[in-house]
């Protein structure tokens, strides 16, 4: 079918097209440049002499040039496969198919809240087949290469399956709250949309720990041990309002570590990864026995968390997120009944909620949320600086840096990168960095 567009039409759609391949274009420039450097640099460097071996080195190196080349190859999928979405109206055909299915299970295909729940399902379905085969990709090919993944494929697709499920449970509920407040709410929608964005943000972040997280791997009580009691100790120094304290074990889906912190108020909860402790879990080889921290280092790494604590990082990042949620509902409401923009997208006679909070958040605003997410990488970087110097200042500098080598070795990390790179993609400094900055504060 032909679907005519006028001249403001089409300069919608080619404005966005262009939009999209000019950022294409700048990650692809940053990706280069920080790919010229770790192909010059392929001797150890005198910068990092003493904080690896040249056979760790040379491991990092080669897994971030892997990883830095599907990057470049991830991002151009995933642009040609939206501009094609973009130029054969998949939006509108999708709507179509949501329509027929409507009509086919007897279900009023005039109610826009439910076609919008149908034809979400099918659109994040399309995504989830087209972005299947770089995830198998990444985990079988790449991590399993550099020695990285542990899922068996049973493991892989129980997951994936389990991930789709909780995602579209959670998502079209969701998704029919929207679409009812725009249709109920008045002029003043968007506040109500923000309202909702806040409550359902709270709500996972005490669902997603104690639910979700959960189905898909094992979190038990840290068994009683000296680490136990120093983490405790540790806590109650701070008056860090410790209620519960986990293991994961994340060593069956990957080798790589974490630590993180969650909870409200006086209900907080330390989790650790069964791969940051050092001999827990079962290692493979002879080669991963020396994989993870010694106790002081864990209790360093856990002092830097609960510097983010202490400095209201989780709120604050919160905070800049609902800026962020604000301004893409305001600029929604203004858009919503602007005809030309659902035309570029094939819809002429009629004006969906779904295809254009679609438009306006995924597409139009690009560059806004391009700059929402400069910001947040600069700030995450000054946060990064002030949990370290609260880790240092409570005695656990040297522990701390020799935690960062640890964890830099066990994950492979490359310790060099290009400043114009690394400013625009690393919320956390590269370790260089955070190593000099802690002994500034020592």
């Amino acid at each position: 079918m032909e679907i005519p567009v006028n001249f403001m039409e089409k300069y919608i759609l080619e404005l966005i097209l262009l939009t999209i391949w000019l950022l294409y274009f700048w990650n692809y420039y940053l990706n280069l440049r920080q790919r010229r450097l770790m192909q010059e640099l392929v001797d150890l460097p005198k910068s990092v002499e003493g904080l690896m071996t040249k056979d760790v080195y040379e491991k990092a190196r080669a897994y971030a040039l892997d990883r830095n080349s599907f990057g470049i190859i991830q991002d151009i999928y995933s642009k040609i496969f939206n501009t094609i979405i973009l130029v054969a109206y998949g939006y509108y055909y999708s709507w179509q198919w949501s329509i027929k299915i409507a009509k086919y299970f007897g279900i009023n295909e005039e109610n826009d809240i439910l076609l919008s729940a149908i034809c979400m399902f099918i659109i994040n379905v399309i995504s989830h087949i087209i972005n299947l085969p770089l995830v198998i990709y990444d985990t079988f090919i790449l991590e399993e290469k550099h020695g990285f993944n542990k899922q068996t494929t049973a493991f892989f697709i129980k997951d994936e399956i389990k991930k789709f499920v909780v995602s579209q449970i959670i998502a079209l509920p969701l998704l029919c709250g929207m679409i009812w407040i725009v249709k109920n709410g008045g002029d003043y929608f968007f506040w109500y949309l923000w309202i909702l964005s806040v409550v359902v943000s709270l709500f996972m972040m005490v669902l997603y720990p104690e639910i979700i997280a959960p189905l898909f791997d094992k979190y038990s009580p840290l068994p009683d041990s000296e680490l136990k009691q120093k983490i405790e100790e540790l806590a109650a120094s701070l008056k860090f309002p410790l209620y519960k304290l986990f293991i994961v074990e994340g060593s069956k889906r990957s080798s790589h570590s974490n630590a993180y912190l969650y909870g409200f108020h006086k209900h907080k909860r330390i989790v650790l990864f069964d791969t940051l402790i050092k001999g827990y879990c079962k290692k493979d080889d002879d080669a991963d026995k020396d994989c993870g921290c010694e106790t002081n280092e864990i209790l360093a790494v856990l002092a830097h968390e609960l510097g983010h604590w202490r400095h209201n990082h989780t709120l604050k990042g919160f905070l800049l997120s609902q800026i962020m949620f604000v301004a893409n509902f305001v600029m929604f409401a203004k858009l919503l009944r602007y005809t030309p923009m659902y035309n570029a997208f094939g819809f002429v006679n009629s004006q969906p909620i779904f295809i254009g909070l679609i438009i306006v958040t995924m597409y139009i605003l690009i560059p806004l949320n391009t700059i929402f997410n400069f910001v947040s990488v600069v700030i995450g970087r000054r946060f990064e600086f002030q949990a370290d110097e609260f880790a240092t200042r409570l005695g656990h500098g040297e522990a701390l840096k020799a935690a960062l080598l640890k964890l830099q070795k066990d994950n492979l990390g490359y310790p060099l990168f290009d400043k114009l790179y690394s400013s625009w993609h690393h919320s956390h400094p590269p370790i260089i960095e955070r190593l000099e900055a802690i002994d500034k504060k020592k």
